[in-house]
């Protein structure tokens, strides 16, 4: 056969959407798995819509998930998650994706590999790219997790039933270190681009903040102007890539992966319309973030990114906690992005010195979109 046919689910997790595969149904080699999901996706895609796949021509619709029995003994499942690129034939395995964690619980739920009563469930996952724990709780009806609700989350158009994330111990998803420089701000030199100071934070994943108005933004900016704007991209890029070096992750620039670490511009409020048109006023939140992910401008937030924001506004003396406005007494803070409004939560605290984050809070919805086999070309290893 030209085709092999592998079981998997289609999710739509937070705002993201990714192709979804029971452990059992696979090889164990990574790098025949890497080759798998590309092709299922349809990478790479010199065009951008990855047409020939499962893929929607954007990171965050870009995605594989890998679901199997724990190898942790707090946990009921292990879930891996893989971030494939668009126009190159790259499966990064080197973070999680936080909106897509929250389709992980139903998934075990609905597959049978956790049992579950009717009502309110927690599923305990080990989240096996960052090492650590994730509780899902939610509704469960007829045996099912629950889709219909109304919840309603920035960027997706339609309600649905609200899933809590709980991230616990945070710190050191990548590096090991919630401030894996050992500083709330470095400065990086990109030579004739200018001097930047940036904050970098390793909660759930790895980030290098930056202020919008180094770059003459205001944080209000949707995504395609932000990549319209001359130099900008090619500056964060530079900035994401040096940090990587700065932190180990790779010997030059261009040995730094594509997905880790991210890179975000931060901003205070101002008045700002969002992409479905709705106009925020400074005094509905807290902060304002356009993340880059992928060499792309994000349309919404990851998930990882906001749990991580809500983190690092907290850290004492970081850019964002400079940006941004206190966080209300549960510990929330309220992150404007180009989708609309996102609330985080976390919990931090620092202890002789030393910043520690002991928990991240994110809310979400998911559903199941389809189910069945993806078609995957023999050529690719399956």
């Amino acid at each position: 056969m030209s085709q092999n046919f592998i079981p998997a689910v289609f999710y739509r997790g937070g705002t993201s959407k990714g192709v979804f595969f029971n452990a059992r149904a696979l090889p164990n080699d990574r790098d025949t798995l890497s080759r798998m999901f590309v092709a299922a996706l349809g990478s790479p895609d010199p065009y951008g819509r990855q047409l020939d796949g499962m893929g929607g021509g954007v990171s965050s619709l870009s995605k594989a998930v890998i679901i199997g029995p724990p190898t942790h003994p707090d946990a009921d499942v292990d879930y891996t998650f893989i971030q494939i690129a668009v126009d190159q034939p790259v499966a990064d395995w080197s973070n999680n994706c936080g909106n897509l964690s929250s389709a992980v619980g139903h998934f075990a739920v609905d597959e049978g590999l956790v049992p579950a009563k009717d009502g309110e469930v927690l599923v305990r996952i080990h989240q096996t790219n960052t090492r650590k724990l994730i509780h899902s709780r939610f509704q469960v009806k007829d045996g099912k997790a629950e889709t219909q609700g109304d919840y309603v989350i920035a960027g997706v158009a339609t309600p649905g039933s609200r899933i809590r994330l709980d991230f616990l111990d945070p710190d050191g998803a990548v590096t090991g270190k919630l401030l894996p420089s050992g500083n709330v701000v470095d400065t990086i030199d990109l030579g004739g681009d200018g001097r930047f100071e940036v904050s970098i934070v390793d909660a759930t994943s790895l980030i290098v903040y930056v202020a919008a108005t180094a770059f003459g933004l205001t944080g209000a900016e949707t995504p395609d102007e932000i990549e319209a704007s001359p130099g900008v991209m090619d500056k964060l890029e530079a900035l994401r890539r040096s940090a990587g070096v700065l932190l180990g992750l790779g010997t030059t620039p261009e040995a730094v992966g594509l997905q880790t670490p991210r890179i975000a511009m931060v901003a205070a409020p101002v008045t700002f319309k969002a992409l479905d048109g709705e106009t925020f006023a400074p005094d509905q939140y807290d902060i304002a973030t356009r993340m880059i992910s992928m060499q792309r401008a994000h349309k919404a937030i990851p998930g990882t990114g906001g749990l991580n924001l809500g983190v690092a506004t907290q850290i004492a003396g970081t850019i964002p906690n400079r940006l941004s406005k206190p966080a209300n007494a549960a510990g929330e803070v309220r992150v404007a992005n180009p989708s609309g409004l996102v609330s985080v939560g976390a919990v931090v605290h620092q202890n002789e010195g030393r910043w520690t984050a002991d928990s991240a809070v994110l809310f979400r919805t998911a559903r199941r979109l389809m189910q069945g086999e993806v078609a995957i070309p023999a050529s690719n290893g399956s």
